[in-house]
């Protein structure tokens, strides 16, 4: 394992940070397949990624976990932007990185992402073929969700109300005020409004995962992106790369990960549900981890 950092090619001129792993006996002279991994919105690169990482790592592949930019250990201001574009465009920045690197085999890239860095890495895979495979667990697609609320029940109607608040916010941020944020994990559990969340409460807000530099919030000028987002657009046309899906029976958030199924343009996609488990506890909890790898490992060793 080695931390590292390298410039963002995409033009903001950012410093990305990021762990890659490498596989036991690794020799600089062969040359690996490699995974990057895309944590969740409001998570860094140590919590749920980085263990996905490490124990992909583990199974022969070189693997990266990256902050985003404007966040964790990452470059860029204001801090905590959640600007889905920007997020879709770090994991092809991952990418042109792992193409520099003379163990990595630029034919054998693969993508995984969680929660929301799912729907990220979808979006990505749709414009970038470099990425030859890619994996979803959890996967939640930012802008439905804020449409339609965890379940898939709500309204758009309430998004109206994001969107004037994030515009006065770019407004606020011109004028030199100070940055409004907007939660993206609950400040307290009872702020959660259903089981999921709650969970979300308990992985980021205590020891469980608790992170300094996750503080569980948004840049709120991310909302004028955000919530007119989608992360399936044209995944019917243009993701066609092989796709393995992972979602909990009891995740409130599984819909979306259905429809990532159903609308993929892939034919060789495969969706697995992890029967007891729900949204977050695909996240550590290790029997759904271990189920989530014992699918993993063999798509991408199959795929990559």
């Amino acid at each position: 394992m080695e931390k590292i950092s390298f410039k963002n090619k995409n033009g903001a001129n950012i410093m990305m940070s990021a762990v890659i792993r490498f596989p036991p006996e690794f020799t600089g002279n062969k040359q690996y397949p490699a995974i990057a991994v895309t944590h969740p919105g409001g998570g860094v690169k140590e919590q749920t990624a980085g263990l996905y990482a490490e124990r992909l790592a583990e199974q022969g592949f070189i693997t990266i976990a990256a902050d985003a930019s404007y966040q964790g250990e990452s470059a860029g201001e204001p801090r905590q932007l959640e600007n889905p574009y920007i997020r879709v465009e770090d994991i092809s920045a991952v990418i042109d990185y792992l193409t520099t690197l003379s163990y990595v085999d630029r034919e054998r890239i693969g993508a995984m992402g969680i929660c929301a860095g799912g729907g990220y890495t979808a979006s990505a895979a749709v414009g970038d073929r470099r990425i030859k495979a890619l994996a979803t667990v959890s996967m939640a697609n930012f802008g439905a969700l804020l449409r339609h609320g965890w379940e898939g029940t709500g309204s758009p109607e309430q998004v109206l109300a994001m969107l004037e608040f994030g515009s006065q916010a770019r407004t606020d941020d011109a004028n030199g005020e100070e940055t409004a944020v907007f939660p993206i994990v609950p400040v307290r559990k009872e702020d959660a409004s259903h089981e999921d969340l709650a969970q979300a409460w308990e992985y980021y807000r205590t020891p469980r995962c608790q992170k300094d530099t996750a503080p569980g919030y948004g840049a709120a000028r991310s909302l004028t992106q955000l919530a007119v987002w989608d992360a399936l657009s044209m995944v019917d046309l243009f993701l066609t790369q092989p796709l393995l899906i992972i979602a909990g029976r009891k995740a409130g958030s599984k819909w979306m990960s259905d429809q990532l199924y159903e609308r993929a343009a892939s034919k060789n996609k495969i969706y697995h549900v992890v029967e007891a488990a729900s949204h977050m506890s695909l996240y550590d909890i290790p029997q759904y981890v271990e189920e989530a790898l014992s699918k993993l490992v063999p798509f991408f060793k199959a795929n990559l």
